[in-house]
């Protein structure tokens, strides 16, 4: 285990053990600036001793691996675990505005669409996934003195991914080929008949269902599948969506990464100084040569270029999630067209969605709350500490920010 350090002008030195670190604070010569991971600031000059550090970057659409070594010690490993709720909350705010301005109210003019993107803009999904990358090195720059950074990135053919035998003109020649629409393709590929009932129930009239949700699984004709009417309403009405699977597993995490990679090169390029590229092929053989087990942190490792380097009793899990709820109603409708206002109390008994405390010698977050003081407990992989934990029991160790980080001791053999 390692106390990271830094100066009395904030800039990074090497870290130092646990042992050194209660002298200097017992001395009063340092502070502490920050719990997890446990930082310390010197209140004296020190321009410190420095030795090279490589960080490897394992760049991810879901999860970030990173790993901080030198030739023979790890000095920081683990994953990050970005949001993923991002499209579907759009989804919901356009939703919401859509029934706004359809509603019977005054007239308002149509606007001209002569609104126009930026040069480089990417989705707002694709782009909190881009910075989230290059602000994880700027934290770990704001610790350690790292020296060189190495990022895997990754280039998909998600047409060789659905059919491997594609190759030439067929590139140019979509499954859709000389189809009006979407919805005619889907009808010709099901056969002009009810993908549930067969044809029992005798209605003709065919409807085109989405499997996944339109918000969160798109208009692809994967996501689409042939229903009777009859079906297709009996369905909706006893929510039993789940029966249905997508035909072919999605490819936007896939599509994500081919469009990331070189603005998450670029913009890390453009802060930072000894930037190098890795590809997946390289860390794969790397890994499997030094037998060594898959994660996302070990993928880091050999991404930094010190495979071998000694592992740290503990990785590093951080959690983004999102800053403010300024929704003002529930999504749900209930009868009569009524919807709830959504307004919770920032603070319940002085503590905030996503608080990190310590209940029966356990650190943990919030992640639930009633207002008579008892709150849902978990850790940042969804076990449950406690369903409902009286806030009298509580200990405050952090308040919630938009990176969660918690410390877990590292399972199995490190080699």
């Amino acid at each position: 285990m390692f106390v990271y350090v830094v100066n009395k002008h904030g800039h990074p030195l090497m870290p130092c053990t646990p042992r050194k670190a209660r002298v200097l604070l017992k001395k009063k010569q340092a502070k502490v600036i920050k719990r997890e991971p446990f930082t310390i600031q010197l209140l004296y000059g020190s321009s410190g001793y420095k030795q090279p550090i490589s960080l490897g970057i394992d760049a991810g659409t879901k999860h970030i691996g990173f790993s901080a070594t030198s030739e023979n010690t790890v000095f920081i490993e683990g994953e990050v675990q970005l949001r993923t709720d991002i499209q579907n909350l759009l989804s919901t705010r356009r939703e919401f505005r859509r029934a706004r301005r359809n509603r019977k109210t005054r007239y308002r003019q149509a606007r001209f669409q002569n609104r126009k993107k930026s040069e480089g803009w990417l989705a707002p999904s694709v782009q909190h996934k881009v910075d989230s990358h290059i602000r994880l090195i700027e934290k770990l720059h704001k610790i350690l003195p790292i020296t060189s950074i190495t990022v895997e990135v990754a280039q998909f053919d998600t047409q060789k991914l659905k059919n491997p035998d594609i190759r030439g003109e067929e590139y140019q020649q979509g499954d859709q080929l000389g189809f009006w629409n979407t919805r005619e393709y889907v009808l010709f590929r099901d056969k002009h008949s009810c993908q549930q009932c067969k044809g029992k129930s005798k209605d003709k009239i065919l409807n085109v269902h989405h499997i996944e949700s339109r918000k969160t699984g798109g208009d692809s004709p994967d996501n689409l599948i042939a229903l009777c009417e009859t079906c297709h309403d009996y369905i909706h009405q006893h929510h039993l969506e789940h029966l249905f699977t997508r035909k072919r597993k999605t490819l936007r995490d896939a599509s994500h990464m081919t469009v990331m990679r070189w603005f998450i090169y670029n913009g890390i390029q453009e802060r930072f100084e000894n930037v190098h590229l890795t590809y997946g092929y390289l860390t794969k053989h790397t890994r499997i040569s030094h037998g060594l087990e898959k994660s996302h942190e070990v993928d880091a490792r050999c991404i930094s270029g010190n495979p071998l380097a000694h592992p740290t009793q503990h990785v590093f899990i951080l959690k983004q999630v999102r800053r403010n709820n300024r929704q003002l109603h529930k999504a749900t409708i209930l009868k009569g067209g009524i919807r709830k206002a959504n307004k919770a109390e920032k603070y319940v008994k002085e503590f905030q969605l996503f608080d990190q405390v310590k209940y029966e010698e356990q650190a943990c977050f919030i992640f639930g709350r009633r207002s008579t003081g008892y709150f849902d407990l978990r850790l940042l992989d969804g076990t449950v500490i406690h369903r409902s934990a009286s806030y009298k029991k509580l200990i405050p160790l952090a308040r919630a920010s938009t990176w969660l980080v918690e410390r877990r001791e590292r399972q199995g053999d490190p080699h």
